[in-house]
This record gives structure tokens, C-alpha cells and sequence, in this order.
């Protein structure tokens, strides 16, 4: 099976050195809407101190462009596309808040600040799900929280339950009203909106765990990746072991994405400068290929809803 990565990111710094030499990479997603388009949530110092910047940048024939920045007081960790506008995106920052941003609106600050966590959001997801208008934020707080932006500034609901920091929080692409929530407390937690309760807590891993992502074919099966260089598989139906674990990375494990094409095929990226393409199906060899391209953390990850194996990564 073929992955194709992009050149530009994957390579070298460009185009985020290259025009913003100061920022480092934290999360790139690309728009469900444009395939050549993409985000990047940009921090300065490693995100310890200074700003942030989101960057919206078009891929070409000829490398990749800037589309368009915004610049924010604090560190920016996470990004996220609305599902419904092809111009709005959701970003998470170091100062607690969630920032609206509108591409095609002149003005260079957000629409919409919404501030409840008390430390820094280092998640943010848009709910996939039809008839949904949904977000869901994780924050250093060790709380989740839910809004609906249409409804002005104030969340929804806030989840409580998680013992450490929370990394990632994700939205089921199956059922409505319904997140994931990996944490520093080694748990993989799920979540109904509805009643605001935990309704299944995993102790997936012996260490922190960084990410975690919904299979797009089976609303039953989640991955987690941690700081113990492991993947594990999870059937929500029997959590005693894990459908599979894999290994294969030597440092932490940053993020985790299940393919939009293949229902047992996902990727890793790393702090050990990595991205790895597994299928958790192959018993024997589950690792397909491993890119090392990145001279630095691999920090963020996604792949292409409209190109097939297309992988986008960002680095810090």
C-alpha cells in the first residue's frame, strides 16, 4: 500500500520556518472542505512562554503557500475545522481559552473568545456527527468541556473525572453526543453528553496517555498512543486487554489517527522524529512503513478525507 506524504512539511521547515521562524508546530488538520487546504496551531518557545499563530496554508504544485495567519497572545495547541463553514476554525491555547477564527473575514482577531478552563486547552474537536453544531475542549484542568456556538460564549456542560491532565478529547464520528477523553492518568474515558457522565473509563496504559482516535468504520473500536511508546486497539465491548498492541516507536507517542480508508490501518507520530503507518490486523508484521523525514518532534498528524493515503504532519 502506497502513503504519500507531503514533501514540504514532511522534509524540511518549510513554510512554517520559513515565514514564522519563532513558531513551533503543534497540530495541522486539513479542511473537510478544500483538499489543498490545511491548519497549523503554532506556539512560540515550545509553548513554555510568547504567542501563538494559526496558520492556514494551501498546498500547490509548487510547494505550499501561505493562505492566511492569525496571531493570538498565547500559545496555540490544537485546531480544528468547522463542519458546516468552510472558513471557521476552532483553536486551543495556552491561557485557557478557545479562539474563533473566520478566513474570510478581514478583520485579524477572532470571532468569538470562550474562556471557562482555568489552564491550558490543549484539545479541541468539532462534532462530525449531522444535526450536530458541537465542540468539546480538553484543558490542563483535568476538565472537558462541551459548547454549542451558536449559543453564544458559555459551555454546555463541563466533565469532571479525570485525575490528570487531559491531552485529547475526540468527538465518535458514529454517536452523537459522544467523546473520547485520553489523560495523564494513564485512562481512556468515554463520555455521553446527555448525561453528562462517564459511561466507560479504560486504564488503558502505565503511563500518560497523548492521543487517542475513533475507528471511522466500527463505532466500537478506539486507539490510544502514550508515553510508554505503545498503541493500543480497544473494543469498547471488552476492555480486559486490548485488541492489539503495538510497538515500534522509541519515544512517546504524540498523536494517533485512524485511516479514513482502511478500517485497521492507522498512524503514529512521535517525539523520536517519526511517523508510523500501521495495520492492526497483521499479527506478525502490524507495522507498514515508517517515515523519517522530520529532524524534530512530530507533534501533529492527519490524513487526507479526499486525497487516499495522503499524510500531513507538522513538527515542533
Amino acid at each position: 500500500q502506497s502513503h504519500s506524504t507531503n514533501e514540504e512539511l514532511a522534509k524540511n521547515h518549510s513554510p512554517i520556518r520559513r515565514l514564522f521562524p519563532a513558531r513551533h508546530g503543534y497540530a495541522v488538520e486539513i479542511s473537510p472542505f478544500i483538499p489543498t487546504r490545511l491548519a497549523c496551531a503554532t506556539s512560540q518557545y515550545y509553548g513554555i512562554a510568547g504567542c501563538g499563530t494559526l496558520l492556514v496554508l494551501e498546498q500547490t504544485e509548487t510547494g505550499i503557500s501561505l493562505v492566511k495567519s492569525f496571531d493570538w497572545n498565547d500559545g496555540l495547541f490544537d485546531v480544528t475545522w468547522s463542519e458546516s463553514n468552510e472558513h471557521i476554525l476552532l483553536t486551543g491555547g495556552g491561557d485557557g481559552s478557545l479562539q474563533v477564527w473566520d478566513t474570510a473575514n478581514p478583520q485579524p482577531g477572532p470571532l468569538q473568545v470562550l474562556k471557562e478552563h482555568t489552564q491550558e486547552v490543549y484539545s479541541v474537536d468539532w462534532s462530525q456527527t449531522r444535526e450536530e453544531n458541537l465542540v468539546v475542549s480538553g484543558s490542563w484542568d483535568r476538565t472537558a468541556k462541551v459548547w454549542d456556538l451558536s449559543r453564544g460564549g458559555q459551555s454546555l456542560c463541563t466533565l469532571q473525572g479525570h485525575e490528570g491532565v487531559i491531552y485529547s478529547t475526540l468527538w465518535s464520528p458514529h454517536i452523537p453526543g459522544c467523546f473520547a477523553s485520553a489523560s495523564g492518568d494513564g485512562t481512556l474515558r468515554v463520555w455521553d453528553v446527555k448525561t453528562g457522565r462517564c459511561r466507560l473509563a479504560i486504564p488503558a496504559h502505565k503511563a500518560e496517555i497523548l492521543s487517542c482516535d475513533w475507528c471511522k468504520y466500527d463505532q466500537n473500536v478506539i486507539v490510544t498512543g502514550a508515553v510508554d511508546c505503545s498503541l493500543c486497539v480497544w473494543d469498547l465491548r471488552n476492555v480486559r486487554q486490548p485488541l492489539s498492541r503495538l510497538r515500534g516507536h522509541s519515544y512517546a507517542i504524540r498523536r494517533v489517527k485512524f485511516s479514513p480508508f482502511n478500517q485497521t490501518v492507522l498512524a503514529s507520530c512521535s517525539y523520536d522524529f517519526t511517523v508510523r503507518l500501521w495495520d492492526y490486523s497483521r499479527t506478525e508484521q502490524p507495522l507498514l512503513e515508517t517515515l523519517e523525514h522530520h529532524s524534530e518532534f512530530v507533534c501533529g498528524l492527519d490524513f487526507n478525507l479526499q486525497i487516499p493515503n495522503q499524510v500531513c504532519l507538522t513538527i515542533v
